[in-house]
């Protein structure tokens, strides 16, 4: 029996685990059955899935866990990225499946019975047992023999597991008495040249799931490029009645057609591979997605680097190919502009980065509209000891300074972002009495998996005093500017979203500082990881811009409420003939002891 045999005969789907809970049926995703079928090849030691996310690959997985425990049992070990993910695998996709499929109950004794080998992160069963792991927990990965690795989601995998090495290099070890062994890798891929799936596709013989046209009958895997949409009389696109166009005869095929192509479809191998069989799944092939929703999608994010960049990886389940490492500084200063008042119109809330140097702070005030499209307004360089008060005075009045809207409002700096890496108690001072102004104290983490900023943790001073610090992923961060500054548009109608304006005050040293910086591939252990290297000494301008983007992401601003409105110019009063100068007097001097009492209230605050 095979696997796909097995699950159509014994699998039950959960209904906290599935949204079509009840009896498994492999043709309600085709392209499901070769790719659990080929643990079955003898020549097959590898199996390379690199695949959208919601394609089904994690019940393929698991129906490969439940047939070795029930119809070949053997030592097992599931990798996940991070021991947490193992354990919420464990409780939310494995104890589901065990409870629900009645083949495999009894096979697994009940936790809660006495020595009944099933943890949470090992199961046993007759014959054999199956070890749940995180690739980021060395100890997990040594010790137990096992004749069937599952790797899921690798391009997660830390470079190295601690000091040991790379996590799948480490898994694999495992196999090594096994004849028969299998190793499953699967994953969503990431950054083209960097991505392990890539690399183990690239190595496999590249299985393609053909499809046939209901049309002329010719097989062909299915492609984004032939997906289509027609355009109505504006000339606006209509994402929703997207269709796929047959690559041979150019027929249009609705979800309904391709559907029942995909159910009559076949992998085909395009190269030749020692022992590894490779396939590439996108979500054009899954039974869960219909083309309309595939193309709006893509139109929300295509203007978005970052959030195309995740399209790519999860949707098309292709790796995302960076459009260059450096941002070219002169052609930078090109597009400079006039800015029509300080704070431009489209601009409506204002946030400032600052750094800490050994004898100055450095500060930019930006402005920023839906869509993180952003305005350079304005930047200064206090020279001082930050060690002493005063420069931290000046910067206090900077921040509660304003800026002339166009519409004619004054704004104010809504947050503020700083630099705790250098001169850390100077910052947290400043910081712990400006907090209901929204000064926060920051401090930037490299690594690429982290996010621009992370929830805020409690630190501590040199005294014991505590303080909220954010977690700033620079390189996340720099990843994102770079891409934004890379964005043009038409010059006639510059901006939209992400799109970052400079004035012409900005000068050489300005965009020298700002482009500092460029990313560059190194390897640890044979195998490659990203990092941002300095091409010139000063970068603060990048560094200030970061703390920037910092400070909106931690505002999280709802952009169309904080629209400034131009104040209404009131009427001139009337003089009153009837009141004399004496009242008017008598008024001023009222007026003018109420004014001193409030003084007097507020000086003993």
């Amino acid at each position: 029996m095979r696997v796909s045999e097995w699950a159509d005969r014994e699998r039950r789907l959960s209904s906290e685990a599935s949204g079509e809970p009840g009896q498994w049926v492999t043709a309600r995703a085709e392209y499901l059955r070769g790719i659990m079928d080929a643990i079955h090849e003898p020549e097959i030691e590898t199996v390379v899935v690199m695949s959208a996310a919601q394609a089904g690959k994690t019940e393929g997985l698991l129906n490969t866990i439940g047939y070795h425990i029930e119809q070949d049992p053997s030592p097992m070990l599931l990798l996940q990225p991070t021991l947490e993910m193992a354990q919420a695998f464990s409780k939310d996709r494995v104890a589901p499946m065990l409870r629900d499929t009645p083949a495999l109950k009894g096979l697994v004794k009940d936790a809660r019975a006495r020595d009944s080998g099933n943890t949470l992160l090992h199961k046993q069963f007759p014959g054999g047992h199956i070890t749940m792991a995180g690739a980021n927990a060395p100890a997990s990965l040594a010790s137990r023999p096992v004749r069937i690795v599952l790797c899921d989601e690798v391009d997660r995998y830390p470079v190295s597991a601690g000091t040991e090495g790379d996590p799948v290099s480490l898994a694999r070890k495992r196999t090594a008495n096994f004849w028969n062994r299998k190793v499953i890798l699967t994953s969503t891929p990431t950054v083209r040249g960097l991505s392990r799936i890539e690399n183990a596709y690239e190595d496999s013989d590249k299985r393609q799931f053909l499809v046939p046209c209901p049309d002329c009958g010719h097989e062909q895997p299915l492609l984004w490029a032939q997906v289509t949409w027609p355009k109505n009389e504006d000339g606006e696109s209509q994402r929703d009645k997207a269709a796929y166009a047959c690559g041979e005869c150019g027929v249009l095929w609705g979800d309904g057609e391709r559907w029942r192509a995909i159910a009559r479809g076949r992998w085909e191998a395009r190269a030749k591979s020692q022992g590894v069989a490779g396939f590439h799944l996108s979500a054009l092939y899954s039974p869960w997605q219909r083309l309309a929703e595939i193309a709006i999608e893509h139109g929300q994010v295509k203007n978005h680097p970052e959030q195309l960049k995740t399209w790519v990886n999860t949707v098309l389940g292709e790796t995302w190919e960076e459009e260059g490492e450096r941002v070219d500084d002169i052609g930078l200063m090109g597009r400079r502009e006039e800015f029509s008042a300080e704070v431009p119109e489209s601009a409506v809330v204002l946030t400032a980065g600052v750094d800490v140097q050994d004898d100055r702070l450095e500060m930019e005030v930006v402005g920023w509209a839906d869509g993180e499209e952003s305005w350079s307004v304005g930047e200064h360089i206090l020279h001082g000891d930050p060690r002493q008060a005063r420069v931290w005075e000046d910067l206090d009045a900077l921040l509660l300074d304003t800026w002339l809207h166009e519409s004619g409002v004054q704004l104010q700096i809504a947050a503020a972002a700083i630099d705790s890496g250098y001169l850390t108690d100077e910052v947290y001072d400043f910081c712990r009495t400006r907090r209901g102004r929204r000064v926060y104290a920051v401090k930037g983490r490299s690594g690429a998996s982290r996010p621009v900023v992370g929830p805020p943790t409690d630190a501590k001073d040199r005294k014991g005093r505590k303080i909220k610090l954010w977690t700033v992923g620079v390189d996340s961060a720099k990843d994102l500017i770079y891409a934004r500054l890379r964005k043009t548009t038409d010059a006639e109608d510059r901006g939209g979203a992400g799109y970052c304006h400079f004035p012409t005050e900005r000068g050489e040293e300005f965009f020298a500082q700002l482009t500092a910086e460029q990313k560059i591939t190194k390897y640890r252990r044979g195998f490659p990881y990203e990092v941002w290297e300095k091409i010139r000494p000063r970068n603060e301008a990048l560094d200030r811009r970061v703390y920037a983007l910092a400070a909106v992401r931690i505002l999280n601003p709802r952009y169309s409420a904080l629209r400034p409105q131009p104040k209404k110019a009131k009427a001139p009063k009337q003089a009153d003939p009837t009141v004399t100068e004496r009242q008017v007097e008598a008024h001023r001097k009222a007026v003018r002891e109420h004014q001193r009492r409030r003084r007097r209230a507020r000086s003993w605050k």
